[in-house]
This record gives C-alpha cells, sequence and structure tokens, in this order.
C-alpha cells in the first residue's frame, strides 16, 4: 500500500534513508533555553523540520531556528538535489518564538517531494546553518493510486513524558515504518495542565522516568510556558525522525489549554494564577500556530483550526473544533442548543463542505467522541452524549441535525474518526437500534493515546443506536505507557475498488480489530 512513488523512490528505500539520516536529527547537546541566549555562530535547526496540510499540488515546510535567520527550503524530485528549486522564507524571530512556516505550491502531484530547510543570518546570506531534509508524497490527482494514513492523539498526558529507559515515544517509530501518506492527530498535543516530573513510582515498584524541562515543570500558564510544552515533545528522537517522513494534519482538544475548558470558564485550579481560559486559550493557539504548519491558522486565513485538507480524489478531511465553539459543559438536558459543540457557523460549514465534496471518502476528524459519555465532574459532560438514551437533548441537537443533513443530502461515505478517551474502540450508529433515527447508518473509530495514561471503557449513549463490536481498555485509570499498551489507527484506501479498511493498531503494530466498507453509500 501506498509503496512506490515516481523517482523510483519506494518505502525500502525511504527507510535506509530516514536511518542514515537520523544522526543529522539527534539532539545531544539540544537545550530548552531561549534561542536569544544561543551561542554566537550558525543558525541551527536541532528541532527538525514538519510538513503539514499537505494537498495534490501545496503543502507548508515548518522549521525552528537557535536564533534570528532567513527560512530558505529547497525542494526536489531526488535525494541529490539536482536541478533543485529555491522557496524564499520568512525571516523566524521572537515574535513566532524562532519558527516559520514556508508555503509550497505547484508542486508534482502524486510523487515524492525532497525538501531541506537552510537557515540563512540575515545580515549575511552566505552564512548557513546545516540544512536538514526531509520528503512527503503529495496527494494524486488520479483515482488509481492507493491511500494510507493514520490517526491518534494524546501525548505527554498525565505525567508520562518522553522516557528514555523505553527509547522515548517509541509508537511514532512504529508508524514512520508503514509509511503512511499522513498522520492525522486529533487533539491533546500537549498537556499544558499536566506537569512532568522527573520520576513516577509505578505499581509494582519500578521507577517511570521522565526527560524533564523547565517550562514542563509547572502548569502552563504564560506564552513562553506553552511555547515551552509544544517544544517538550520535540526533544524525541523518534518524533523528529517522523515529522521528517510523515505529513501532519492536526487539530487541537482541552488539554491544549486545560482539561474539559471552554470559552468562558474561570478555572477552579489552585496552581493557576491566571484562571480566564479565554486568556490562556488564546496564548496556546498562538503557541499552536507556531508550532505547526496549519494553512488555517495563518493570519490572513482567519486564525481557524476547523479546515478542509482534499488529498485527491479519494479523500477529503474535515478537521473539527470541538472546543473554541462550543457552550459551557451542563446536564445537556437542552430542548433547544443552537451552539451545542461546533457552534452555529461551523456546523453550517461542515454542512456546506460535505454537501459540496466530490472525493470517494469524506472523514469527520472529531477531536471528541460523538456516543460515549464523556463526564465532567459529577452532573455535566464534556462531548456531546449525555447518558439519556432517548430524543437528542443538549448537544446531541447539533449531531441530529448533521446526520439529518447527510441522509437528506446524499452524502456519500462519511467516516468518523477520534480519540481523547484514552483507549481504542470500534462503533457503529444504525438509526434501527436509535430513539432518533433520521439518519443513515455510520462508523466512529476510536484511538490513542500516543503517550498517556490509559484510561476505563466509558459507557454509551443510546440516542443514536450506537453498538461496540471491538473495544481495548485498561480495567483501572491513568496506567503508565509501561502497563497499557499505546495505540494508533490506520486507514487504507484502496485505489482500484475505492474500498476503505480500518485497522486498529497497538504499539508495536499488532491489529486488533479490522474493518472493510464499501464506497459509494449514504451513511456506511
Amino acid at each position: 500500500m501506498a509503496q512506490e512513488s515516481g523517482g523510483g523512490f519506494g518505502r525500502r528505500s525511504l527507510l535506509r534513508g530516514a536511518a542514515a539520516g537520523s544522526a543529522a536529527l539527534a539532539l545531544p547537546a539540544l537545550s530548552c533555553a531561549a534561542p536569544a541566549q544561543a551561542r554566537s555562530g550558525r543558525p541551527s535547526a536541532d528541532w527538525g523540520v514538519q510538513v503539514g496540510d499537505v494537498t495534490t499540488s501545496s503543502g507548508l515546510v515548518w522549521v525552528r531556528s537557535d536564533r534570528p535567520a532567513r527560512m530558505v527550503v529547497q525542494t526536489a524530485a531526488t535525494e541529490s538535489f539536482r536541478r533543485a528549486r529555491s522557496w524564499p522564507g520568512p525571516v523566524l524571530g521572537p515574535d513566532s518564538d524562532f519558527t516559520g512556516v514556508t508555503s509550497l505550491h505547484g508542486l508534482p502531484s502524486g510523487e515524492q517531494v525532497h525538501y531541506r530547510v537552510l537557515l540563512a543570518d540575515p545580515d549575511d546570506p552566505r552564512r548557513t546553518g546545516e540544512p536538514v531534509s526531509g520528503t512527503f508524497r503529495t496527494a494524486p490527482t488520479g483515482r488509481r493510486a492507493d491511500l494510507r494514513f493514520h490517526w491518534s492523539g494524546d501525548l505527554a498526558g498525565q505525567g508520562w513524558g518522553i522516557n528514555p529507559d523505553r527509547g522515548g515515544y517509541r509508537i511514532y517509530e512504529d508508524m514512520r515504518r508503514r509509511n503512511p501518506d499522513f498522520f492525522l492527530c486529533s487533539g491533546d498535543n500537549i498537556y499544558a495542565d499536566n506537569p512532568i516530573p522527573e520520576r513516577v513510582t509505578l505499581p509494582d515498584g519500578r521507577i517511570w522516568r521522565n526527560v524533564t524541562t523547565e517550562e514542563k515543570s509547572k502548569v502552563a500558564e504564560t506564552l513562553a510556558e506553552f511555547r515551552g510544552a509544544f517544544r517538550y515533545n520535540l526533544l524525541d528522537d523518534n518524533l523528529r525522525r517522523f515529522n521528517a517522513q510523515v505529513p501532519t494534519i492536526t487539530q487541537w482538544d482541552d488539554h491544549e489549554v486545560h482539561n474539559n475548558w471552554y470559552p468562558g470558564q474561570l478555572l477552579d485550579d489552585d496552581r493557576y494564577t491566571e484562571k480566564r481560559t479565554d486568556v490562556l486559550s488564546a496564548r496556546s493557539l498562538r503557541a499552536f500556530g507556531e508550532y505547526f504548519p496549519i494553512r488555517t491558522l495563518r493570519p490572513d486565513r482567519g486564525g481557524r483550526v476547523y479546515r478542509k485538507v482534499s488529498h485527491g480524489p479519494l479523500l477529503d478531511v474535515f478537521v473539527l473544533d470541538m472546543r473554541r465553539y462550543r457552550n459551557a459543559n451542563s446536564p445537556g438536558r437542552q430542548t433547544d442548543d443552537p451552539q451545542g459543540i461546533l457552534g452555529a457557523e461551523q456546523l453550517r460549514w461542515l454542512k456546506r463542505e460535505l454537501s459540496r465534496s466530490r472525493a470517494v471518502w469524506k472523514v469527520i476528524a472529531s477531536d471528541m467522541p460523538l456516543g460515549l459519555v464523556v463526564p465532567d465532574g459529577k452532573t455535566n459532560f464534556e462531548a456531546v452524549a449525555q447518558g439519556d438514551p432517548g430524543t437528542p437533548l443538549g448537544r446531541e441537537l447539533q449531531l441530529a441535525e448533521l446526520l439529518r443533513h447527510i441522509k437528506h443530502d446524499r452524502v456519500t461515505g462519511t467516516v468518523w474518526l477520534t480519540t481523547d478517551v484514552h483507549y481504542t474502540a470500534a462503533q457503529h450508529y444504525a438509526p434501527e437500534r436509535a430513539a432518533f433515527k433520521d439518519f443513515e447508518p455510520f462508523w466512529e473509530f476510536v484511538s490513542g493515546p500516543l503517550n498517556a495514561g490509559g484510561f476505563q471503557a466509558l459507557k454509551l449513549d443510546g440516542t443514536f443506536g450506537p453498538e461496540q463490536p471491538f473495544i481495548k481498555a485498561p480495567d483501572r485509570a491513568n496506567t503508565s505507557p509501561a502497563e497499557s499498551p499505546q495505540y494508533f489507527g490506520e486507514v487504507d484506501i484502496d485505489g482500484g475498488s475505492g474500498e476503505l479498511t480500518v485497522r486498529l493498531r497497538q504499539e508495536g503494530g499488532q491489529v486488533l480489530f479490522s474493518k472493510v466498507l464499501q464506497p459509494g453509500r449514504v451513511g456506511q
């Protein structure tokens, strides 16, 4: 699946090249100190490179410098960089925490693109640092090419950070070796509200050791602390190697700010001096946009996380934001709820873009599950479901409106992918089992965490008729990655038949569950 591309560049040579390049990505002396205090010399890109929101002809290249620098990207069809094309980028400075993005356009479709980032002294362009290289595949314009992508979420949660005794974030190496076309990160990229301690004693007496930094020694409140939280994950060799090979589509959820936050909330948390989530979320969103290449977060694109990323005729990915536009968490028993979890404008956008999409498959990337009852305290609820199996109430009203639209507008090939709950499951929704019946059957698949605590399974809400043919979850709360497997999902789309296969995998690559879906159906 997705093994060969133009220019004779196949999976085997890709893995050889990534292994050879890993030494260049190693950070033996990487510091989390502010770049303004960095040693004198040439600019350095020790934090690696990333590519995001890749389409048939475009992509965004990200880098971070250790000091002010001019970003230049070179692209070529081969690793030799013969006949390379240069793309001038921005000057990286303190206003963006020395990060920057260069937009590539007019790329050949369905091809492997090799790129390298050069950082030059802004006052002397001849003084450049060592180039940092990466590669990615553009989406094909034809329907015959196979497609593979992975999804998961929840990284460095509950105090389980980069453990050098385990080899760090090993799950990224498992995914990299499977050579996906891209990775969908479904939120909780950081745990801004979870400090990383130096060590944790496990129930069996073993010691979990963490790589630590000053910024991750407390909850994130200032912009510098949020930036440090995003930077923390890039200390991991596996993640930087993965980023250099696999493009990302990234969304966010609550732990980029605080557990279960919503707009207008005032935190009841003694660890915080700044208790206004609106202030904290604005700082986090700025850092989020600095540390991930996301087209719609550019200032000229409206500063949105929600967006559609088209990956050729086989696939459109609809990235939702269930955090910035929601109403307050509540018991969820309202009989009228136009704001819901998406907000009215995002819901209109989603309905409109689903109807316009001509892709065979329409993946709805949801940062929260639909039918799982996620509590927030004793009486309130965090996600869509609220435990009442009857007719839709509260945020369920928005979901009912969307599902009704998908049915009546004959939108084919919708699949929901999510994470958030720290276990893996497959959930099928059908009107014959449901209290609300005006929709077509569909699947929702749950994966994660990438590197965080595992948690017990949640109850299903019967409003939309879910059943759960597969689930794997620990039997107690906050099991460490040393005790409970970490999970990622894999989606393969066959270019010939159009069939979509979902596999739920655990760390090490073992397949736990598989489901094949047929194209051209309303719902599924």
